[in-house]
């Protein structure tokens, strides 16, 4: 009674089909492939997350610092453009 006939495979194959569903069996190689994923990552350990979170930190600096321009800077294009005009 062994696995080695075509037809245990069929029957087999359909059991499984009716147990877990056509939608389960699709979703299986994507979650596989995120799980292996997130092990991986675990595995490198928590440097790679510090990089990760000072990268972050660096990109929300830069936007702040765009986004807020310093005010001895446009005081400074002020006060030329104020010279400009009291010599003309």
């Amino acid at each position: 009674m062994g696995f080695d006939s075509l037809w245990h495979w069929i029957v087999l194959l359909v059991i499984v089909l009716l147990v877990f569903g056509t939608k389960k069996i699709r979703n299986l190689g994507p979650d596989l492939g995120s799980a292996i994923r997130d092990f991986k990552k675990s595995l490198s350990g928590e440097d790679e997350a510090k990089q990760k979170a000072e990268e972050e930190a660096k990109r929300k600096e830069g936007e702040q610092l765009r986004a807020d321009p310093p005010a001895s800077a446009g005081h400074a294009e002020t006060q030329s453009q104020r010279d400009s005009s009291e010599t003309k």
